[in-house]
């Protein structure tokens, strides 16, 4: 059974809390740059820049980033979505992904970013932190740390996906255990 971890309302509100920290951390907008991963982190990346330029009152530009090249642990892909359509270089560049994991996504994501220039300062945010971690890489914001088995399966739906915004903690399939 399904065990649901943010609704709609606590996505907004966790949203909304993570803008202001990444603003916060920042001393503003100003040369700061969003950056989603593909794809889930894509639309959470969306959100959190217009968040922040309603609260700023500037422009934070946003990007996706297809890390499918740059993967260490899965088939590689020859299939680039990225669109970065302003310049990184200089910038204070926050890669945005929904759920972090091992940290494999976030290393891919870093090896794509420096083909794209390179940044001032680079930091990481995430809706979920789910632990695991095969890396050493820790988000410096973070929505909600949950405690997971490693056979479970977060899954963050968005509405321009499914239809509605939500996480969820999907169990294990059985005999499938951490």
């Amino acid at each position: 059974m399904s065990n649901v971890l943010l609704d709609a309302a606590d996505m907004r509100r966790t949203l909304g809390r993570m803008a202001h920290e990444i603003l916060e951390a920042n001393q503003g907008g100003e040369e700061l740059v969003v950056i989603g991963v593909l794809r889930r982190g894509w639309p959470l990346a969306k959100r959190l820049a217009f968040a922040m330029s309603q609260i700023e009152g500037v422009q934070v530009p946003c990007g996706k980033l297809s890390i499918g090249p740059y993967r260490d642990d899965r088939p590689q892909s020859e299939t680039d979505e990225s669109d970065i359509p302003f310049e990184v270089t200089g910038k204070r560049v926050v890669i945005v992904d929904e759920v972090i994991y091992t940290g494999r996504s976030t290393r891919a994501a870093l090896e794509a970013l420096f083909h794209f220039g390179r940044p001032s300062k680079v930091e990481l945010a995430v809706l979920i932190d789910r632990g695991h971690r095969e890396l050493p890489i820790q988000p410096n914001y973070c929505g909600r740390i949950v405690t997971t088995e490693k056979g479970e399966t977060v899954v963050v739906k968005f509405n321009e996906y499914d239809g509605e915004d939500a996480v969820v903690l999907e169990p294990s399939p059985q005999g499938v255990t951490g």
